[in-house]
């Protein structure tokens, strides 16, 4: 993982401090299939500046199917990010993709830090449960390249219908606006961007 693309990451959750919110923090990694967000989280995870290392949720395990990029959005704030806020039981419900359909649910701990990434992460609704929020591009001839070579061809046949799915989420949240640091991948495998002059 480029330096650049995960020391900005790093320093904002150390900008959060040793305070209650430093220590339960929310950081949602968000942007197009292919852009490197699963990659970008395992290298947060493993370079993570607290004592207790964050729980990470993908999105990925959640959507309930292809056509299921809403239905992931809903799930996500109703059963993980308000109750956590809230210090309630959160929790999040994986879908199993060989059987098609609903399977276990996984108990979040709301003391631990929390690292949850995958589209759809950065929806609006989700912006006020969180601490941190990264915006992730690449180029998109790279990026389609990438995801549809990591599961030996299974994205191809539904790639058009995703794209239509995540082209209507993005035109509705704007999620690039909600990220308080914006990142894109180079195909050299650097990186450029900086934190959103929002904060």
């Amino acid at each position: 993982m480029p330096a650049p693309l995960l020391a900005p990451v790093l320093a904002a959750v150390r900008a959060l401090g040793r305070t209650p919110v430093g220590d339960r923090v929310v950081v949602l990694i968000d942007g197009p299939s292919g852009a490197g967000k699963s990659t970008l989280a395992d290298a947060v995870l493993a370079a993570w500046p607290g004592p207790v290392a964050p729980t990470l949720v993908r999105l990925d395990d959640i959507y309930p199917g292809w056509g299921g990029l809403d239905a992931a959005i809903a799930q996500i704030g109703a059963h993980l990010l308000a109750p956590r806020r809230a210090g309630e039981p959160a929790a999040w419900q994986r879908h199993d993709w060989v059987a098609d359909k609903a399977a276990e649910w996984h108990g979040v701990d709301p003391a631990r830090p929390l690292l949850l990434e995958g589209c759809g992460a950065l929806a609006r609704s989700h912006v006020a449960l969180s601490n941190v929020r990264v915006w992730l591009d690449a180029d998109d001839g790279i990026r389609k390249q990438r995801a549809l070579d990591r599961d030996g061809g299974v994205f191809e046949a539904h790639w058009d219908q995703w794209q239509r799915d995540w082209e209507r989420y993005r035109n509705r949240e704007r999620p690039e606006g909600c990220a308080t640091l914006r990142l894109t991948a180079t195909p050299e495998g650097t990186a450029t961007g900086a934190p959103d002059a929002r904060g």
